[in-house]
């Protein structure tokens, strides 16, 4: 069992570079195609993205040579499906939807298919990247993206291949995740901040990790999620239980400890306190 430490900021030490970087930046300065590569990245030491953040400054290139002069949000969405779904081939893979390749942004560019969160956050990335206002949206189950601000919006599945999504669109994905007739609240429309798009990309790889039984993945996943997003309290919970559950009871400490540095919420910190005190006569 390897024993990790933590400095007083939350950072274990032995986390990834890249990712520990990506924690300390602000929100708007993330990158989501970079930051997405840097998480492949993670699962492969020692290699060289430089050839794929080409690709994607290439993509980005070609898309600005071809927009413009055009500012409205229904005709810049049709060029960026053309060039990521047309040219490109980008789209769901609806035959081996949990294959942890479809959360792998490396990997979706060599099998030309990916989850709904990796294709949204690589269109956003890309539109961002040209200059236009962009979002990625968090409905339930199915993560899609928007295009231009209020009174312009164009919101687009790029699982679907970029097909654009009005309230009876929406409405059908939400029903389809939450079950039977649902109208579509603000809620559901909420733009997903950068590390929130981040951890929904990694939790989608935990999810199944834990699936399949596979404590250790899903831990390693867990200590990527707290770095790229150190603040979001719920994460060093989900760490802590599975340091626990990897008989590594130091560690869990550290991220109950970290836990508390996130939160004032009463009810919150009791429950903290408790799970410390409980550790503590596990252990005694």
């Amino acid at each position: 069992m390897v024993r990790k430490s933590m400095d007083s900021g939350g950072i274990d030490p032995a986390m990834d570079p890249a990712l520990a970087r990506l924690g300390l930046l602000d929100d708007a300065d993330i990158d989501l195609a970079d930051a997405a590569l840097a998480c492949a990245g993670a699962d492969r030491p020692g290699s060289d993205l430089s050839p794929l953040k080409a690709r994607i400054a290439g993509l980005a290139g070609r898309l600005l040579a071809q927009s413009s002069g055009i500012t409205a949000s229904a005709e810049r969405a049709a060029l960026l499906v053309a060039l990521l779904s047309g040219e490109e081939g980008l789209g769901g893979d609806t035959e081996d939807y949990d294959n942890p390749a479809n959360a792998d942004l490396a990997m979706v560019f060599e099998r030309r298919r990916g989850l709904p969160v990796t294709l949204s956050l690589l269109y956003a990335a890309i539109a961002r990247r040209v200059g236009w206002t962009a979002q990625v949206l968090g409905l339930p189950g199915h993560v899609v993206m928007a295009l231009g601000g209020d009174g312009d919006r164009i919101v687009l599945d790029p699982f679907d291949h970029g097909r654009t999504l009005d309230a009876d669109g929406i409405g059908e994905l939400v029903d389809r995740a939450l079950g039977g007739h649902v109208t579509p609240e603000r809620e559901h429309l909420r733009p997903l901040s950068n590390r929130e798009v981040l951890v929904r990309l990694l939790s989608n790889q935990a999810t199944r990790a834990r699936r399949r039984g596979e404590t250790g993945r899903a831990l390693v996943l867990a200590e990527r999620m707290t770095a790229l997003a150190p603040r979001l309290t719920g994460l060093w919970w989900e760490r802590a239980r599975l340091e626990q559950l990897a008989g590594d009871s130091v560690s869990a400490r550290a991220s109950l400890v970290a836990m508390l540095d996130t939160t004032r919420d009463p009810r919150t910190r009791t429950r903290i306190a408790d799970a410390l005190q409980a550790l503590a006569r596990s252990n005694s």
